[in-house]
């Protein structure tokens, strides 16, 4: 099982997370070949309620297995998840697909870890970035108009950087088999939650997710485990009535009882075009059967098209707005405030 309490974190009454592990984890071949191969991977965070979110987020080969990290950059603009991620820098990284990547490997591969975050890289780290994102998502778009209009999107680059306390990894991406676990030892599963007031019964159209999700080919499950870490599984959706939708996950993967949980479904092209998302959040209830039954309570996604400079004119004005918004809400003070604070908080090991 994963989330387990003997060998993990914990909060050390600041929000802050204890470390996993005394020194750095070192995975093996196999799983680097698919954490170095991968054009996008699940990044999932825990919230103030208890519950994790999901979300895509491309790494482009972020890792270096000799210091034990690995990471991945999102847009200053984009950011509900970096206040989230800075508050509470227990995350979890789930590579889950081979789809436009590098790597042929079977493997599912979830590595969980604390993050922190660089607000204002260096001009020399994104220069340094820059051929790794080329190899991924392709030529970076250059000249006068495209200078103006991605600046946001590609300067005011923010780079999440995870220090690896458990990667776990599974013969097959649906995480069945025997895992091989570098760092931390897994333990038991995380208890059940106490339900919230507004109660547990589906908050959305249970009919139109449904249908939404069987449309995406990648679906993950999340959730907060014991230690405080996300755990990301994939599943599969096996049907759905008025008490939510039927999800199936290999055997011992899901813990018992009912928590808050998020599913990420989505899907995507060569070079991260026309992609195709859908990010719940919700109540899961697993029976000791094993029969697991997902309640939504929100729903958001997006289409993008699948045309690259229509992609990237709606990611450079998505950029900007978010980007003015975040400087007139205080949301970037706010988050070096939080960032500062954690770097001065003493961690317990």
């Amino acid at each position: 099982m994963l989330g387990g309490r003997g060998v993990g974190g914990g909060d050390d009454g600041h929000g802050r997370e204890v470390r996993m592990s005394d020194g750095p984890v070192r995975w093996d071949d196999g799983a680097d070949e698919v954490i170095r191969g991968d054009i996008t991977a699940a990044a999932a965070y825990v919230t103030p309620a208890g519950g994790a979110v999901a979300v895509g987020v491309a790494p482009c080969g972020l890792a270096d297995r000799h210091r034990g990290t690995l990471g991945f950059t999102t847009s200053l603009g984009f950011g509900k998840k970096l206040d989230r991620i800075v508050s509470d820098p227990r995350v979890a990284l789930a590579y889950h697909a081979r789809d436009h990547g590098f790597s042929a490997s079977p493997r599912y591969v979830l590595a969980q870890g604390t993050a922190s975050v660089d607000l204002e890289p260096s001009p020399a780290r994104l220069e340094e970035f820059a051929p790794q994102a080329t190899r991924f998502l392709g030529r970076l778009k250059q000249g006068p108009v495209w200078d103006r209009l991605l600046r946001e999107y590609y300067a005011e680059r923010v780079f999440v950087d995870i220090d690896v306390g458990r990667v776990v990894s599974w013969p097959d991406l649906g995480a069945s088999g025997e895992p091989e676990v570098a760092g931390a030892a897994p333990a038991a599963p995380a208890p059940p939650q106490a339900p919230p007031k507004g109660g547990t019964a589906p908050r959305v159209d249970v009919a139109r997710i449904a249908g939404q999700l069987s449309s995406l080919p990648h679906r993950l499950l999340t959730w907060r485990g014991a230690d405080g870490f996300p755990v990301v599984v994939p599943v599969t959706l096996a049907g759905h009535d008025a008490a939510g939708l039927r999800l199936v996950a290999a055997p011992g993967l899901l813990p018992p009882g009912g928590r808050r949980a998020g599913v990420l479904g989505h899907a995507f092209r060569p070079q991260l075009v026309g992609l195709a998302t859908r990010i719940l959040t919700g109540w899961l209830e697993v029976a000791d059967d094993g029969d697991a039954v997902y309640r939504p309570h929100t729903s958001k996604g997006f289409l993008a098209p699948p045309r690259k400079n229509l992609l990237l004119v709606g990611n450079g004005l998505m950029a900007k707005v978010g980007h003015w918004q975040a400087g007139r809400s205080g949301a970037v003070d706010r988050l070096r405030r939080l960032a500062a604070e954690g770097r001065d908080t003493p961690r317990q090991m």
